[in-house]
């Protein structure tokens, strides 16, 4: 069985940094993308970031460009999410998900697994 499983996250001061981890198994990890999407209370499912299987490109959302980094380990099935200069309108759940196949467009229904989140919650 797939499984991803996030970790990492947690409670923060405004302009603070946070590191999540996600841990794949169950899947040929160095070829899927791999993205982090996050999910505010009350809102829809937003595309944050994502990474080619090698980790040669990535993609972020306008929001995090500049703040986040991802960054894979093939030989560990680790992706992470490097999160520096947090506000508190990154408050979310943030989600791990794998593609398997080439980049898809930036959708959350075009991944095929998905983590079960782990909270960020930044203060002011």
């Amino acid at each position: 069985q797939v499984q991803l499983v996030e970790s990492g996250g947690g409670l923060v001061q405004a302009g603070g940094s946070l590191r999540l981890s996600c841990a794949a198994s169950g899947l040929t990890f160095s070829r899927c993308v791999m993205g982090w999407f996050r999910q505010a209370p009350g809102e829809e499912r937003e595309f944050v970031a994502l990474i080619s299987w090698g980790g040669g490109s990535t993609n972020y959302a306008d929001s995090v460009k500049g703040r986040f980094t991802i960054s894979r380990d093939n030989a560990e099935n680790t992706v992470y999410l490097q999160m520096n200069s947090l506000k508190p309108e990154d408050t979310a759940v943030y989600y791990c998900a794998a593609h398997i196949g080439a980049a898809p467009p930036l959708s959350p229904r075009n991944m095929d697994y998905w983590g079960k989140g782990t909270l960020v919650t930044v203060s002011s």
